[in-house]
């Protein structure tokens, strides 16, 4: 056990301490102290911390990963990284840009922590990204080396939400790489949202993406390409209104979240046909996918037949696809890895190098860019 010892001067001379100058230096003295009390407690906590593994042997960096839940509470980073231990390179780290309201008039004492739990709406929490960042900022350089921490604190159907990213930027200098996840049709989640529902074609968005795309930031975007319920047969409800805002922002990196599936919005007739398209056409060659949550590994590895299209997939189109968990504040090493290994029938249906790059290179290629370009314009930005 190591200890930590704060000296600020001989024992005996408190008791000497009369005159006005020897009480301003007593008060001085116990500033010090208590200065170097917060930070001997700082220091031991990050020691007492395996230190950040350099294994180049990993198994996986992660796309997608909520520090925190729908009520700003979350896993401490220092547990979270003894949590990735030499398993997980680097993590796109955020938090969750929504805050469930407990309402006593809906819920009473019972404060709902999710938000299926209430038919109280929920509202943007800027906060989360000041949150997202003196996580960061605690943490050592080289424990710092291992994650992305994104912005998601801003309402896309605000105008003025760059203003807000700018700030975020200029504020933190050094920390962020990119913005997301951030939603825009979400079921069950969109119509609570207080304040008006986000659409794909709010000039808002595309002011977002405008920024992202001067900056070098990249995008992680949550939208379902079709309603809950569907009616079979018809075609997904938000698939051209995403195609025409990809098309719009050929300057911004876009990764869209779980390839447009969510809970309940299953993959529509032909998915596997509809993500070709995209991939197929070189404008939307700024768009990748990311293959995340147990909610959409459920539909990949549902059958033989689902694994192997999924499979031939990746492996067509290998530099498209990036790997993530979207655990939310995970407790324990087995609620983390729980999503990866639903993915693993899946994983080993790809070739040696679709595998590698989905679940390592093209999220060091990725973020390694937006990195470099945000940092180059926080440079340029400086004042």
């Amino acid at each position: 056990m190591s200890m930590c010892v704060v000296r600020t001067g001989p024992s005996d001379g408190v008791a000497r301490l009369t005159s006005t100058r020897r009480r301003r230096q007593l008060r001085g003295a116990v500033v010090v102290l208590a200065l170097g009390v917060v930070a001997c407690a700082q220091a031991t906590r990050v020691s007492a911390q395996p230190p950040a593994p350099a294994d180049p042997n990993y198994e996986f960096n992660d796309s997608h990963f909520h520090l925190t839940n729908y009520i700003q509470r979350g896993t401490d980073l220092h547990a979270f990284l003894a949590i990735m231990g030499h398993r997980v390179g680097h993590v796109a780290l955020f938090g969750i840009p929504l805050q469930q309201q407990w309402s006593a008039r809906v819920d009473g004492n019972n404060g709902p922590t999710y938000y299926l739990n209430s038919d109280a709406p929920l509202y943007y929490y800027s906060f989360t990204d000041a949150q997202i960042a003196m996580a960061y900022k605690a943490l050592s350089l080289a424990e710092q080396a291992r994650f992305d921490p994104m912005i998601t604190g801003f309402n896309p159907t605000d105008l003025y939400a760059p203003d807000h990213i700018r700030r975020v930027l200029r504020i933190f200098p050094g920390v962020f790489t990119g913005i997301g996840e951030f939603t825009v049709h979400k079921e069950f989640v969109s119509a609570k949202v207080a304040g008006g529902v986000a659409s794909l074609l709010d000039p808002a968005l595309d002011s977002v993406l405008a920024f992202a795309g001067e900056v070098g930031l990249l995008v992680i975007l949550h939208n379902d390409v079709d309603v809950p319920f569907a009616k079979p047969g018809s075609p997904p409800a938000y698939l051209e209104q995403m195609r025409d805002l990809i098309a719009r922002h050929p300057n911004t990196t876009l990764i869209w979240a779980h390839t447009g599936v969510g809970r309940i919005v299953r993959p529509v007739q032909r998915h596997v046909a509809m993500l070709e398209s995209l991939l197929s056409d070189p404008k939307f060659s700024n768009l990748y996918f990311d293959l995340s949550w147990d909610e959409v590994a459920k539909y990949i590895v549902a059958s033989d037949t689902t694994i192997a299209v999924s499979a031939a997939l990746v492996n067509k189109y290998p530099d498209r696809f990036l790997f993530g968990t979207d655990v939310v504040a995970p407790s324990d090493t087995g609620q983390y890895y729980h999503v990866y290994d639903i993915y693993k029938p899946f994983l080993d249906r790809l070739t040696p190098s679709a595998r590698a790059q989905l679940l390592r290179g093209n999220y060091e290629r990725l973020f390694g860019n937006a990195r470099r370009r945000v940092r180059a314009w926080e440079s340029a930005h400086d004042r």
